[in-house]
């Protein structure tokens, strides 16, 4: 059976997602969810749990058929096409998927045995991997004595066995130590480096800062914003200007003066002391240079007037109310309890 070429925009797209529904008795896990991923880049899926992230996964890597809706993943449809495509995907989920009574090497060969290596190219393939991931000392050991670090790496490997050109990863670093995470992410990187494309589902912002070129958040099954980071953070929240006084006992009579005449709009001046700096909202290039024409009128020396975008975290919160999670947080509770996970 042959690829189905349905990308009407022309661009290149690793995978393509059109009005995708998944129900799980009277609950719609996903609602008419729409995405598109470029060749050779990583897309992060945002969401809180509960909004459709997983699900979403499963049904791309043909774990799950869809309700309605189409999906092709390098062009193969997901529902009509699924064993073509379980030879160029490759997955990654929360946990380790790896048998943990074997040694590292015998669950890389096993796995190249079944995707249907010779024995000789398996062999290749696993010492290669176990190279690459640094496991080759630890390669005849039973992956149970593995740390999580290594059990991390190792599933990696074990879904790059087949050479996928697309990767899922289901937030591949929940309850990694800030070191393993690391390390995580410089393969993921290698990765993208070698052509592969990346779908990331994770609630982690720095995560997704940190590999993600584009965007997706999900919330209630739906897409509720989509784009580039910096083009996310310009939507949400506007700016905020930064204003430094040469010298720090201007910066309460400044800031009641810029309330006093309402350029700062309905948001009110924050005075940080530690940094020795006014925090002024802005919502607009007007109010921009309405606010420093105010300070420049008053005649106070500047040591520095900068601008910020919103970061990611009052992105995600501001688009889906709720708070992400960090690397402190809890173990999050088992995904086959979660009916949308």
């Amino acid at each position: 059976m042959t690829r189905i070429d349905d990308n009407p925009t022309g661009e290149s797209h690793a995978v393509h997602v059109r009005g995708l529904v998944k129900h799980y008795g009277e609950t719609k896990a996903l609602d008419g969810v729409d995405l598109d991923v470029r060749e050779g880049t990583v897309m992060g899926v945002l969401g809180p749990n509960g909004a459709g992230k997983t699900t979403l996964v499963r049904i791309l890597s043909t774990l799950l058929t869809p309700d309605a809706g189409k999906a092709t993943v390098a062009g193969y449809d997901v529902a009509r096409q699924p064993r073509q495509l379980r030879r160029v995907i490759g997955l990654t989920g929360q946990y380790a998927s790896v048998d943990e009574k074997l040694p590292g090497w015998e669950n890389l060969y096993m796995i190249g045995r079944l995707l249907d290596l010779s024995r000789k190219e398996a062999r290749a393939r696993a010492d290669e991997l176990l190279e690459r991931f640094s496991l080759t000392e630890a390669a005849r050991r039973p992956a149970r004595t593995y740390s999580g670090g290594m059990r991390r790496r190792l599933d990696l490997a074990a879904s790059m066995i087949g050479r996928p050109a697309v990767l899922y990863l289901d937030e591949p670093t929940t309850g990694l130590d800030p070191r393993t995470r690391n390390e995580v992410w410089d393969e993921v990187k290698a990765m993208v480096g070698d052509g592969v494309t990346v779908l990331l589902t994770t609630q982690y912002m720095e995560e997704a800062e940190q590999l993600a070129s584009e965007l997706t958040v999900v919330d209630r099954g739906k897409v509720i914003a989509k784009g580039g980071i910096e083009e996310l953070k310009a939507r949400v929240g506007g700016r905020t200007l930064r204003i430094r006084p040469l010298d720090p006992l201007e910066l309460r009579p400044l800031a009641a003066m810029l309330d006093e005449l309402g350029v700062t709009g309905l948001a009110s001046t924050t005075v940080d002391t530690d940094a020795g700096a006014l925090l002024v909202p802005v919502l607009s290039d007007e109010q921009l240079t309405a606010v420093v024409g105010a300070v420049i009128a008053r005649g106070i020396t500047l040591s520095s007037v900068t601008t910020e975008l919103p970061s990611l975290d009052e992105v995600f919160l501001s688009l889906t109310g709720h708070r992400t999670r960090t690397a402190q947080d809890a173990e999050p509770a088992d995904t086959r309890q979660e009916v949308a996970a």
